[in-house]
């Protein structure tokens, strides 16, 4: 009975694995189509800027203030060694 029991859950095993198992079939992806936009010619070119009343590359602004009661304190050198 002991035998019985295993060969039987053996041959249940083996005839299980030997069917053939359907096969899905996916189908394959779909391709859409997008306009992508592409560039034109050239067009003319634009007006030149204003170059100033000095003819430089632009106005230019004001000089700003030098120091007055400003104290500047620097470090003393490093010793030698």
């Amino acid at each position: 009975m002991n035998y019985s029991i295993a060969l039987s859950a053996a041959l249940m095993t083996l005839s299980l694995s030997a069917c053939d198992k359907p096969k899905v079939a996916t189908p394959p992806p779909t391709v859409v189509a997008v306009p992508v936009p592409v560039p034109g010619p050239a067009g003319p070119a634009g007006a030149t800027g204003d170059t100033g009343a000095a003819g430089g590359t632009g106005a230019t602004g004001e000089r700003g203030k030098t120091g007055g009661d400003t104290v500047v304190i620097l470090p003393a050198p490093a010793p030698a060694k």
